[in-house]
This record gives structure tokens, sequence and C-alpha cells, in this order.
């Protein structure tokens, strides 16, 4: 009876294995229809904060080796916070996250716009309040839970002005008096982060604080939430207002308070 069973076992599962329906081949994936890439270059005229460095790109090597092939490779040195960059929470709270510690999950995320352009151009220390976002929702239906929301003022048509973007031309802590540039209020800071549970949120200015700000109270609501800020987005306005993807995906920097960002969206 054992000898019957080991022959009769292995002609069962070759049954079961013909009669099985064959496995269905993964579809390849496919790119987006539309791809904006909403960083700045980095490069010798790229913004930074006036108490911060420039940005620095030397060249090691650039040309034909002996051996005969081609070779280039360069350096760089640049502050954390400068260009298209992410402040990490650890940058204005103790227990934030650095930057190597933001989940990849939480820079991948459905994105909103909100467009507060016109206001801005009227008001340059102009702060986005919750009545902004609310009345975006009016319009557009309730911020999604985990949405990465991008606000819009229409800085970063101004970034090859430093003037024009920051206020000032000045560097150094004398300058810092001098900023003037739109922000986030700090009330709707809070309300993004706890009544809407974001997972980041971007500004095309300087900072997710307007210029004037001496406490930087967004940054502090927000960071205390865990909720990082994209600051110096670029090209926003080739964004629709919602229904779209966005990746925000900086340099991962062991213990960084910030780094620089490439940041794209897509639908």
């Amino acid at each position: 009876m054992r000898t019957a069973m080991l022959v009769a076992l292995p002609a069962a599962l070759l049954s079961l294995a013909a009669a099985a329906p064959a496995p269905v081949p993964r579809r390849a994936p496919k790119l987006p229809e539309t791809i904006v890439d909403l960083t700045h270059p980095f490069d010798k005229d790229t913004i930074y904060w006036p108490t911060a460095g420039s940005f620095v790109l030397e060249s090691v090597a650039h040309g034909v080796t002996d051996k005969g092939y081609f070779y280039a490779a360069n350096r760089f040195c640049a502050a954390e916070h400068g260009g298209t960059h992410i402040d990490a929470p650890i940058h204005f709270s103790a227990s934030g996250r650095a930057a190597d510690a933001i989940p990849i999950e939480q820079l991948i995320g459905v994105g909103v716009k909100v467009d507060v352009s016109e206001k801005c151009a009227k008001d340059r220390d102009y702060r986005i309040g919750v009545a902004d976002i609310t009345a975006w929702e009016i319009r557009n239906g309730q911020i999604p839970q985990g949405a990465i929301v991008l606000l819009q003022t229409g800085w970063s048509s101004r970034w090859s002005d430093r003037v024009a973007y920051l206020g000032t031309a000045r560097t150094g802590a004398e300058a810092v008096p001098e900023l003037h540039f739109p922000g986030l209020h700090p009330d709707a800071a809070r309300w993004l982060a706890e009544s809407r549970q974001v997972k980041a949120v971007g500004i095309d200015t300087a900072s997710i604080d307007h210029g004037q700000s001496q406490l930087f109270e967004s940054h502090v609501a927000l960071f205390k939430a865990n909720v990082p800020a994209l600051e110096n987005v670029a090209d926003l306005d080739e964004v629709p207002v919602k229904d779209f993807m966005v990746a925000a995906l900086p340099m991962k920097i062991a213990g960084g308070s910030g780094g620089p960002l490439r940041i794209a969206a897509w639908w």
C-alpha cells in the first residue's frame, strides 16, 4: 500500500500542475503622459539663505585620459538649505526626524496645488491662511489625508533676480531683516498638519515662513508633527490644481537637517 501511494502522489501532483492556469505575464510599467520637473538647477547662481555660502562646483577631471577615453568628475560644496531643498523636521524640532529618517513613502503622494499668486503679487509679505486653503477646498473638494500640498506664490518667476526673490541683495546676518517674500501662516501650518494630516508642504519661496518671520512658527508647527517642508520649488504654474502625483526625493544625508531636493509631479 505504501509503495502504491508513493507512486500515485507524483502523478497526482503532475495532474494538478497541468490543470493550473498559466501565470499571467506582468504588464511592463509605463511612464505617465506628463512629467514636470519642479527643481531649480544647482549652480553658481543658486539662491541660498543670506547667511549661507553659495553652491560651489569644482572640476576634478574633464578630458581625454592618457589611455584614450574621456573622463569627467567634479566635487561640490553646498549648505543643506538652499536651492530647491527639503527642510527635515529636525531643522526646528529636537524630536523631529532627520533627512535620512523620513520614510520614503512620506515623500511620494497625491499632489494638491493652492495658487495664491494674485494675493502675493499685491503683498510680498503675504501669509497664506486657512481661509485660502478652505477656499480651495470649496472649489476642488477636501484635501485628501496624506496629500503633499504645494503652495504657489508666483515667486518662482523671480528666481533669476535675487533682489526680487529675497527682497535684498545683501548677504550675512544683516540681510535677514531685509527679507521680503510670502509664506505660510502658522495657523494654516497647524491646520494642515492636524486637520488634514498632510505628508509634506512645499512652497516656491525661500522659506515656508514669510521673509519677515522672526520666530519661524510655521516651521515649528509643521516639524512638531514631523511634516517636512519643501522650499524653492520651481515651475508650479505648469502643474494642475489637483489629480497629480508628487515625488520629492532629497539627498539622504545621515542626521541631516535638510538637503538638496529633486522634486517632480506627474499625471
